[in-house]
């Protein structure tokens, strides 16, 4: 195993730990949240509940303070026995269960405790001090477990909705959490090794001017410093102006063509339309850097760089161009640094809509494109934090 991949695995175990720690915090928080609102909306429902009952038997009954007390005892209970519902359905995982196996079991709980509260309404009354028994039909028995067992399922009815539908909002929502976290991982990590890639080739071109030609050195190093200074100004940036990234990309050209003398040529048509929109920083100065490696360094006679830039129907459009040609077939299995990070940089930022392809346009010329939406960034599960 390399540094590097230790350096990514420890990296990430630290920020599942973090998250982890965050998770477990913001789960207690809820739990609390949830319970208050819990017994808020046990209370508020049952309470309701006994208000309707008592309504209708002041509309169409003898209205008696015995009475009134009897449904209040009787919703108290139903408030005894839900929380004690409850407690099962959580216990035994209910919620967990398909759905043609939660549906029996929500009727058949429903009409065991429908029946139960029938049961000790139908007890007390046998006393005769809340009703007179003579006021009692045949079917009342079974119209109030009906009752009572109705409003026990719409009781679970309620309750599964709520927590299935919690459960569905807290998984999509750290299911983003943890996409935009592995995101913003990448892309740090992927713009992390593009700074040692270009300094490692900057650095070897000064060193080979320093004896030769120590003036031309000298600016060589200016150059250098400069775009050390945008190196490090982009750290904590995902894009930057195409303006921007330019200026670095000239100040990288003239520190090749004095390693390479007459050997390298570039031009660069920019639209002023395009200098302002927002690009990942480095990716021009990269497949720049990829064309001079393995294009114009190896023709004996150098070669030419041309950097174009356009709006085509909303679209930014980046072409790289450079004297070259490479096996279009060795290109599908190539693992080069460049290539691969290109399109994965796009893929993070723009999803489907940031294209990169290259190809050669004739016999001795590579073309790189990079096409990406003129707005900026359209992928909304990666959001700077």
């Amino acid at each position: 195993m390399t540094d590097f991949t230790r350096n990514i695995n420890l990296t990430t175990r630290t920020s599942e730990l973090n998250s982890n720690s965050q998770i477990k915090t913001g789960e207690n928080i809820s739990r609390i949240s949830r319970n208050s609102a819990y017994w808020i909306s046990q209370t508020a429902g049952w309470t309701v509940y006994a208000a309707a009952n008592l309504a209708a038997l002041y509309s169409f009954e003898i209205f008696t303070w015995q009475k009134a007390s009897l449904f209040i005892f009787i919703c108290m209970m139903g408030i005894a026995l839900t929380h004690y519902l409850r407690i099962i359905i959580k216990r035994n995982n209910w919620t967990q269960l398909p759905l043609k196996k939660i549906i029996p079991v929500v009727l058949i709980s429903s009409l065991v405790i429908g029946i139960i509260l029938s049961a000790i309404f139908f007890a007390i009354n046998l006393t005769g001090y809340f009703y007179n028994t003579a006021e009692f039909k045949p079917m009342t028995p079974a119209i109030w477990i009906f009752n009572l067992s109705s409003v026990i399922l719409l009781w679970q009815l309620i309750y599964f909705s709520v927590y299935f539908f919690r459960n569905y909002k807290k998984v999509e929502i750290e299911a983003l959490i943890w996409e935009a976290a592995v995101k913003d991982f990448e892309l740090k990590t992927l713009k992390s090794q593009l700074n040692p890639h270009f300094m490692f080739n900057a650095l070897n071109s000064i060193r080979a001017l320093i004896e030769e030609d120590p003036a031309s050195a000298k600016t060589a190093v200016t150059k250098l410093s400069n775009i050390l200074r945008y190196s490090l100004r982009i750290e904590k940036s995902e894009t930057v102006s195409l303006a921007d990234e330019m200026q670095t990309v000239k100040d990288y050209l003239d520190l090749e063509k004095i390693r390479f003398e007459e050997r390298l040529n570039y031009s660069t048509q920019i639209d002023e339309r395009a200098a302002k929109i927002e690009i990942p920083p480095m990716m021009v100065q990269t497949l720049v850097e990829n064309g001079i490696k393995h294009g114009i360094s190896k023709m004996t006679g150098g070669g030419k760089i041309t950097i174009c830039s356009f709006i085509d129907d909303s679209k930014l459009h980046i072409q790289i161009s450079n004297t070259g040609y490479f096996n279009e077939e060795d290109l599908k299995h190539a693992t080069g640094f460049g290539i691969q990070n290109t399109k994965h940089r796009l893929n993070l930022l723009y999803g489907e809509t940031g294209i990169f392809q290259i190809k050669n346009s004739s016999q001795n010329e590579v073309l790189a494109e990079i096409i990406i939406p003129s707005g900026g960034k359209i992928n909304e599960s990666f959001i700077s934090r």
